[in-house]
């Protein structure tokens, strides 16, 4: 795909309007109510069969500050020695489910499992003191310029797990029942992870303090592995994903020599956020544009699932520019999932055929074939109907995605 190549503008829901429609309506004046039922209709518009599946919300009080001092964290955690890391990620109670010790990886996420805060007062969770001492100059100095982290990481956490809760009530208010937000609280917790996603420039610093290996052969390594994506083509398997807009970071162009942590935010040179999204009407490639400090909601197949087909699972990658090699994006997603014990049962996506001309057949019924798929992206996409079969828990199925993505056969297990 071209950096020049279509964008999507996402649909910005309000706040305010959120917290209204996930509240009681009855005390709502007739204008008032005509203006939200347009509003719900725009967000089925936008995460139903017919739209992207996934939308932005906007206007979420203080949470700008707190984006602003976490996300630049992802970066200098990923270019910390091991072994300073590690004990910095216990003293936070925070993890990371890839191994941190591949020089040559492109992406560095740092994960905690987040507890739901049924009482959280969102117009009040950062205004605490999250201040960082500022430097980077030493062990001592780096332990405590992320004294705050485990803290801004559940703060921003819960808030993102709120949003996503709300949407899920809105959405369940529409189709009748409620079993989207009710399928979440019974898990009672969400993942979040932290994310940085490598420049060039800091695979060549992570090499470059690497002892083992000489620094030229380090340094033509990592050049010639440039990929084209920092994330490759999947969907994401739980009910929603709340996604921070974004942060980009320029390091000094020093061609590895040094290894320093240090980077300036800048805005996103092409104007979007990299995120792109295979549009399922269209069956072509188009990059998400948001605006500055909004927050990313897009459905997962569990949520395509849970609401027969009435949201849209979004299939989606990460696009990573060649021609700058000193850029570096970071991120905060928190994943919003089912149960591990609830049951998921199969239902014929194919029904709406006017919605099925995507890369991924869905579901399908026992006697139907798999679809075709009609470019190298549906090659790379395990689909559904052979992972999911009726009656199976949340865990079976996530453990059958998980194979058959990234296991020894799996169709992206080398990439």
């Amino acid at each position: 795909m071209e950096e020049e190549g279509e964008t999507l503008e996402l649909y910005n829901l309000q706040y305010s309007d959120l917290i209204t429609l996930s509240s009681s309506l009855h005390h709502t004046s007739d204008e008032n109510i005509e203006y939200m039922e347009t509003v719900m209709s725009t967000i089925m518009k936008n995460l139903g069969p017919s739209g992207p599946g996934l939308l932005a919300v906007t206007g979420v009080p203080n949470a700008s500050d707190l984006r602003r001092t976490l996300l630049p964290m992802a970066r200098k955690l990923a270019l910390l020695n091991n072994d300073d890391r590690k004990r910095l990620l216990k003293d936070h109670g925070l993890g990371s489910d890839v191994p941190l010790k591949n020089i040559d990886r492109t992406v560095s996420p740092f994960a905690m499992q987040l507890k739901y805060n049924v009482n959280l007062d969102v117009s009040n969770f950062c205004n605490e003191n999250h201040s960082e001492t500022q430097g980077f100059n030493s062990d001592m100095e780096s332990a405590c310029e992320f004294k705050n982290l485990g803290n801004m990481f559940k703060d921003l956490g819960n808030c993102m797990i709120d949003l996503g809760l709300r949407l899920a009530r809105v959405c369940d208010n529409i189709i009748g029942g409620h079993e989207l937000e009710q399928s979440l609280l019974e898990s009672c917790s969400a993942k979040g992870r932290l994310i940085h996603y490598h420049s060039v420039l800091d695979n060549l610093i992570l090499q470059a303090s690497n002892k083992t290996r000489s620094k030229t052969k380090k340094i033509e390594g990592t050049r010639g592995n440039h990929s084209e994506l920092w994330q490759q083509w999947h969907y994401d398997y739980g009910v929603f994903t709340v996604l921070t807009d974004p942060m980009f970071m320029l390091a000094p162009e020093d061609n590895g020599s040094s290894q320093s942590c240090d980077g300036k935010e800048c805005p996103s040179p092409s104007g979007h956020t990299y995120l792109q999204i295979l549009d399922p009407n269209k069956n072509r490639v188009v990059t998400v544009k948001v605006s500055s400090g909004s927050f990313i909601v897009q459905v997962g197949e569990s949520g395509d699932i849970l609401s027969k087909g009435k949201l849209r699972a979004t299939l989606h990658s990460v696009y990573r520019p060649k021609s700058l090699e000193n850029l570096s994006r970071e991120t905060f997603v928190v994943f919003l999932q089912p149960a591990w014990s609830k049951i998921l049962y199969v239902y014929d996506f194919a029904v709406d055929s006017s919605s099925s001309n995507c890369e991924d057949s869905r579901i399908c019924d026992e006697g139907n074939q798999r679809q075709k798929p009609s470019s190298d992206i549906g090659k790379l996409i395990p689909p559904l109907c052979d992972r999911l079969k009726n009656g199976m828990t949340f865990a079976e199925f996530s453990r059958e995605t998980t194979k058959q993505y990234y296991g020894s056969s799996g169709l992206q297990s080398k990439r």
